[in-house]
């Protein structure tokens, strides 16, 4: 090898060395995570919701939230918008369920909205975030406890089926 050849490695290697260093510290911790974090479903807009004041009608609901995860009737008609939000460790790995939660929309006789509330799990229990209470039993409470019961049993049937209705199938 020339000595000139030696000459320019021994410039250009360190130089390569710092544009390196200074390309990998403006690299956040973030980018270099495998964690990926995946939400499904509706995902509750505090603006479309105040499009939605107790009183309106179904047809406003429809407008400002757009199509139902899934609808019920009880004694009344119930839409339901449900979310999952799911953790992934590495891409090769299966996604853990680590939140749901199922926004209700109750309608009365009339077909106005009577009531919204946004169900989770805290503490292990059903829990209304809207009114900050834990609803009593009932049809519709039992419905909402089995889809949210795969978030505390670690994402079992009741997960799965929460999954089918959002359109990912089995997660």
């Amino acid at each position: 090898m020339p000595f000139h050849d030696f000459k320019s490695r021994m410039v250009v290697l360190p130089g390569l060395a710092v544009a390196a260093a200074v390309t990998l510290s403006a690299c956040s911790t973030d980018a270099l995570n495998p964690r990926e974090t995946i939400t499904q479903g509706y995902v509750a807009d505090e603006q479309a919701l105040e499009l939605v004041p107790v009183g309106s009608s179904r047809e406003q609901v429809l407008l400002a939230l757009g199509t139902p995860s899934t609808t019920a009737t009880f004694d009344s008609e119930v839409f339901y918008y449900i979310s999952q939000t799911r953790v992934r460790q590495a891409a090769f790995m299966n996604s853990k369920l680590v939140d749901q939660r199922i926004m209700a929309v109750y309608f009365g006789k009339d077909g106005r909205v009577e009531n919204i509330a946004n169900y989770g799990l805290q503490d292990g229990k059903v829990f209304d975030f809207v009114s900050r209470t834990t609803p009593t039993g009932g049809k519709d409470q039992g419905f909402i406890g089995q889809l949210l019961s795969g978030v505390a049993g670690g994402g079992g049937a009741a997960a799965s089926q929460a999954g089918r209705i959002l359109g990912g199938g089995s997660m």
